[in-house]
């Protein structure tokens, strides 16, 4: 099966600086990767380098199983693209722009009605764009880039500004396009929405790939060593993860003394910040 998505030893450079060093990860068909990393980290630099916003200084990078350089328009159709360059007509109305973008994509507007109405955008459809809130233009301009259930998705920051009753319908609108068999590239800087979305992770620090993984196995790579029990008493008691600590549990289950029992995985936002030493 070909990656959608390929980077081997990826550089980029300005002035003579790297803001990309030897980036290498792949994305096969049909899963939601996700992208996280500090804010100057290097993501929506990433981005732009895989949507040919910008060009490589060396390494190699595959689209669609082919050379980027080789990627030509009819490929782009199969493609859809949420960043922060994405134009939207300002003196059109929500409901106008997405029947243009429909039309360059020959998507029927039954299509238009259906999202915005899963973008909570029906009842304020024709207002003007450039009358309408951050939270408005975010959910149009996601929108458009789903138009035409596109194969590959990048999405940079897609619930940036929305409230949560809105990133809940994103969030399922974005599981079923995926389910449908939409691969998806996502940059975040939610945690709990990479958690929930994603079945790997790519977490890039200062230019370079820090880990990759499922949730699951970094949170468990980077668990503490130590299990933490609360015994009949309601005491913490707190054990390592050697032979001792299980002889100590293995009494404290004979004496009925153990109530509960946890080995302390840490969470998503635990191993970002063990990883990259910074916050979001």
């Amino acid at each position: 099966m070909k990656e959608m998505l390929y980077l081997d030893e990826v550089c980029l450079s300005f002035n003579n600086a790297f803001s990309l060093d030897r980036l290498t990860f792949q994305v096969m068909p049909g899963e939601i990767f996700g992208f996280l990393g500090p804010s100057g980290a290097g993501k929506t630099t990433t981005m732009k380098l895989l949507t040919r916003q910008l060009k490589k200084k060396s390494g190699i990078i595959r689209i669609l199983g082919k050379d980027i350089t080789k990627v030509v328009r009819d490929d782009y159709e199969r493609i859809g693209i949420l960043s922060d360059t994405n134009g939207l007509y300002e003196r059109l109305s929500i409901e106008e722009n997405l029947n243009f973008f429909a039309r360059l994509r020959d998507v029927p507007k039954t299509r238009v009605a259906e999202l915005l109405k899963t973008m909570h955008l029906y009842d304020q459809r024709k207002t003007l764009i450039k009358k309408c809130s951050k939270g408005m233009r975010q959910r149009t301009i996601l929108a458009g880039a789903v138009l035409h259930n596109p194969e590959l998705l990048f999405l940079d920051e897609p619930t940036s500004g929305l409230d949560p009753a809105t990133i809940l319908e994103v969030h399922k609108m974005l599981l079923a396009l995926n389910r449908e068999g939409t691969t998806i590239f996502l940059t975040t800087h939610n945690m709990e929405e990479a958690d929930k979305l994603c079945g790997r992770i790519g977490i890039l620090n200062q230019g370079k790939l820090a880990a990759t993984g499922t949730t699951q196995e970094l949170k468990l790579k980077y668990a503490k060593d130590e299990i933490e029990i609360l015994d009949m008493d309601k005491k913490v008691v707190k054990i390592r993860k050697d032979l001792d600590g299980a002889r100590h549990i293995h009494k404290m289950i004979e004496s009925g003394s153990l109530l509960t029992i946890h080995s302390k995985e840490p969470n998503l936002e635990e191993v970002f910040i063990e990883l990259t030493g910074r916050e979001f």
